[in-house]
């Protein structure tokens, strides 16, 4: 093999490419498997999971390239077309359009520092130990839940949703007159009626639902009343991009948002001219004063049969080894951090420690491991020994007392580093989020990510996927835009830029469970997220 396997795996992994055991003799078997990996670009395959059929093609780019004979170096051979042709008339496999090169493909110079991915000492430009260290939690359940679950604190809870959300959406969105209470609207239904004479109303979503036509249809309330909404689809010159990615997506059960529109002749249906969320167009980040950074990782399952010890182990000797590990000053750690008891049936056949606390413990000594410059920051998630219910508060004094440079929080949790806002959120509503939107998929969970933000709301349906507890005063509303917002729980990796904020999904430290390969699903494990708190730089390392 042209190049030490250990050295390809890494190198797959950082250009977020899987490989399945089936495969790794095939890349074994290259000549050059970087040569080879080059042209993965020109066959339109920038990531996802390596195929036999993806390698084919590679190596066929490949050999066509070094067995060009022309006498001008930009000119394109009979060989290299008919190459290409098959390549873009193939769409098996949906790779994409395949565009036929000008010039033979160069591959791209990675530069690699001690086998991972290159970093600028200018982008992560300070020793953790050399900052102090500032927690500042804004918003956290704990010690605050006061909900005794009756039929008044679930009302108080949705108006204190309603009245939250309709402010950002009066600031931040540009409606085109104020709105209206809806009963007034409908007792004057003939004032808006026809092209130009518009009505505008604010309220919760009721029972989202498609037409046999493809039309959207959901109820609209606010404290006065109810009134039916439809959203058309609409052709030609008429089309609206950002209608037609609401009726793409659809709607969330019990979102807030505004419409503004007209009523029928009759006044039973409100017809939809535009939709408005309160996600302002643009969020300027913070930065600190201190070139340090922050890690994030979630779902390690300590004390399931699955949970990846010595990929754990190999991080820790990175940590104390790296010069971009020194600059690492908190490590956010995003819920199930254990594996639990009890959480599904049989699970129990799946644990390598059965009782609850010596899970605790043994995820309190992985953590001592860590250099004694990293705070970690703790928060549960749905596999953890605290209340299913969101907001979650956090662990149990009896669980604490095992760690010793760990701040605990609960989840969700709002707090700012080092003068850098960031919302954590453990991530169970994304499996809502999921089976309510038809653009949210697990193999792309940060698109919920984005819905959460739009929405300024992190689990907005109530009875769903996600048991919700009915606090006074909604807290899982998104108050303050965050310049990094991070979710766990779906195993997947992804760290993206949103309208000025960051979106980390972070990665578990667990392999694929008996329950994922029912599903087919394939966990992307042992992905360390970077990102400085100053640049807001980002890398991600894998170990794997």
């Amino acid at each position: 093999m042209g190049g030490d396997a250990v050295d390809i795996w890494q190198h797959l992994a950082s250009r977020k490419i899987m490989l399945l055991k089936s495969m790794k003799q095939a890349v074994q078997e290259l000549e050059d498997p970087y040569a080879v990996f080059s042209y993965a670009q020109e066959i339109g395959f920038n990531s996802g999971l390596l195929t036999k059929d993806i390698l084919d093609k590679m190596v066929a780019a490949h050999n066509s390239s070094n067995s060009e004979q022309a006498p001008v170096e930009h000119e394109i051979t009979i060989a290299a077309i008919a190459a290409t042709e098959v390549l873009a008339n193939n769409s098996a496999d949906e790779l994409g359009r395949t565009i036929a090169p000008i010039a033979q493909h160069e591959p791209f110079d990675v530069r690699f520092r001690n086998n991972l991915p290159d970093w600028s000492v200018d982008d992560f430009s300070e020793n953790a130990s050399d900052a102090p260290q500032d927690i500042k939690v804004h918003y956290d359940i704990t010690g605050k839940s006061v909900t005794e679950g009756k039929i008044s604190d679930i009302n108080s809870c949705f108006s204190d949703r309603l009245e939250k959300i309709r402010k950002m959406i009066i600031t931040n969105s540009n409606l085109p007159k104020p709105p209206q209470e809806i009963a007034r609207l409908q007792t004057e239904y003939s004032r808006y009626q026809g092209y130009g004479n518009t009505a505008v109303a604010i309220g919760l979503v009721n029972e989202p639902r498609y037409t046999k036509n493809g039309h959207l249809m959901w109820g609209i309330e606010d404290e006065t009343g109810e009134m039916t909404c439809l959203l058309t689809k609409r052709q030609g010159d008429d089309r609206d991009r950002a209608q037609e990615m609401i009726l793409e997506s659809g709607l969330m059960p019990d979102d807030v948002l505004g419409v503004s529109g007209s009523f029928s002749q009759t006044g039973d249906v409100f017809y939809v001219s535009d939709l408005y969320f309160p996600l302002k167009p643009k969020h300027q980040k913070a930065s600190s004063e201190h070139g340090i950074s922050v890690a994030f990782i979630s779902d390690i399952h300590v004390g399931s049969k699955t949970f990846l010890e010595a990929q754990w182990h190999k991080m820790v000797r990175w940590f104390h080894t790296d010069p971009l590990a020194k600059t690492i000053k908190y490590l956010i750690l995003s819920g199930d951090c254990v594996d639990g008891v009890g959480i599904y049936p049989g699970q129990d056949k799946e644990l390598a420690i059965l009782d609850l606390y010596g899970q605790y413990t043994e995820f309190a000594r992985l953590l001592e491991l860590l250099p004694d410059w990293v705070e970690c920051v703790m928060l549960p998630g749905n596999h953890d020994a605290v209340r299913p219910a969101e907001p979650q508060p956090t662990f149990e004094k009896d669980i604490q007392q095992d760690y010793n440079s760990t701040t605990f929080v609960g989840n969700p949790c709002d707090f700012s580093l080092n003068g850098v806002r960031l919302l954590s959120y453990h991530g169970k509503s994304i499996d809502d989020f999921v089976a309510g939107l038809r653009t949210v998929t697990y193999a792309d969970p940060v698109e919920a990510m984005r819905q959460m933000l739009r929405r300024r709301h992190l689990a907005p349906q109530w009875g769903g996927k996600t048991p919700l507890s009915p606090e006074p005063e909604d807290g899982l509303v998104i108050n303050e835009v965050p310049d990094i917002f991070v979710t766990g729980h779906v195993h997947g990796h992804a760290c993206i830029d949103f309208k000025g904020t960051t979106l980390i999904c972070s990665s578990t430290w667990q392999d694929q469970t008996s329950y994922q390969r029912m599903l087919g699903f394939q966990p992307k494990p042992c992905i360390l997220t970077i990102v400085n708190l100053k640049s807001h730089a980002t890398t991600a390392i894998p170990f794997a």
